[in-house]
């Protein structure tokens, strides 16, 4: 297929899944735009955009003269309710493609969401009566619930409808890649956490419930996120479909706890019957990081900008296990597969040799 005259633009191009986009398509031979609100840019041959989506004149000029063939929406704004949440990131998408709408171009939309499709926004995960079945599947019924990710999905089907696009909606588990100051980083939080404890000769401490402790898990891997995405956007039968998109293995946190403690050398205190959040230890440990930083010249030296702790729990102290189907693109043939043991260990490998990690 010629990609010469493919151009996408890469909404959320500094996070760990619009940034690993980013380096798949340009790797395919597209011609790449990347828009956020910093343009923060380490990839060569991204073309930055700096734009506000909440702003129309911002995106107007931002994209004058920029005629996207393929929108790839990866990015969502983090508000104090649902409610909020729902105003805010439906009129994310809503903007761009008003915007885009004139220029005729668009030939495709992909978005990115996730599994709280199947399990509720972060406050009501998993409430009494509203267990999903698991393994979740893409034919599950919306929740009776306010959830954004509904909202952001209603408007590309709207717009959809009056612009003639195709569409693809894709919904990761926890996403592990490379990012750094992303709110929502399991990958690199484990990293800083397992650094303290090693500087500090202490135990990994599972900080999860014992539902995520001992029940069958998955995870996405961004890279194999970005491949999905460039396949659905460009195989005919994936168009105007849902995906679930997971690495394609899976595991127990039992299992990979103890792994990922022996890469950095230290100790896995096993689940001890308590849930033990990882806020409550990170909040605390910021000056800790700082000298960490400063002992072994790390680039990064502000603990928040690699460390989520918030989302870290919120993912490993939930009181069902979840991991999701694949069969549906599969089936389509989407095969790729990625270990996810390598997923840790390679980005740890990454963060050590960007110096973001001891």
């Amino acid at each position: 297929m010629d990609n010469t005259k493919n151009i996408a633009l890469v909404v959320g191009a500094t996070g760990i899944t619009g940034s690993n986009l980013a380096e798949e398509l340009i790797s395919q031979g597209w011609t790449v735009y990347g828009l956020s609100r910093n343009t923060n840019n380490n990839i060569p041959e991204l073309l930055p955009i700096k734009a506000d989506l909440l702003d129309i004149d911002s995106l107007n000029s931002a994209l004058d003269g920029i005629s996207p063939t393929h929108v790839y929406f990866t990015t969502w704004m983090r508000n104090d309710t649902e409610e909020e949440n729902i105003r805010v990131n439906s009129a994310l998408v809503r903007n761009l493609l008003d915007v885009l709408a004139s220029k005729q171009s668009v030939k495709h939309v992909a978005l990115v969401t996730g599994l709280k499709h199947y399990l509720g926004p972060f406050e009501a995960y998993a409430k009494e009566g509203k267990l999903p079945e698991t393994p979740v599947r893409e034919e599950h019924p919306r929740l009776p619930l306010p959830n954004f990710y509904y909202a952001q999905e209603d408007e590309v089907y709207k717009a959809s409808e009056r612009d003639g696009f195709t569409w693809s909606i894709h919904r990761p588990h926890t996403v592990i890649g490379y990012a750094v100051g992303n709110l929502m980083n399991m990958g690199t939080t484990l990293a800083a956490y397992a650094s303290i404890c090693k500087e500090k000769g202490q135990k990994m401490i599972w900080p999860g419930s014992a539902e995520q402790w001992n029940g069958v898990s998955d995870v996405t891997d961004a890279r194999i996120l970005a491949k999905q995405l460039v396949w659905a956007s460009t195989t005919e039968s994936a168009k105007n479909q849902a995906f679930n998109i997971v690495n394609g293995d899976v595991f127990r946190w039992k299992w990979l706890w103890k792994k990922l403690a022996d890469w950095f050398g230290i100790e896995a205190e096993d689940f001890d019957g308590t849930v033990r959040p990882l806020e409550n230890v990170l909040n605390h440990e910021g000056e800790t990081w700082k000298e960490i930083a400063e002992k072994y010249s790390l680039k990064e030296n502000n603990l928040d900008r690699l460390a989520s702790a918030w989302h870290t729990d919120l993912d490993l102290g939930r009181p069902l296990e979840v991991m999701c189907d694949m069969a549906k693109s599969r089936k389509l043939g989407f095969t790729a597969y990625q270990n996810t043991e390598d997923s840790f260990t390679e980005l740890f490998e990454k963060l050590k040799a960007e110096r973001l990690i001891p």
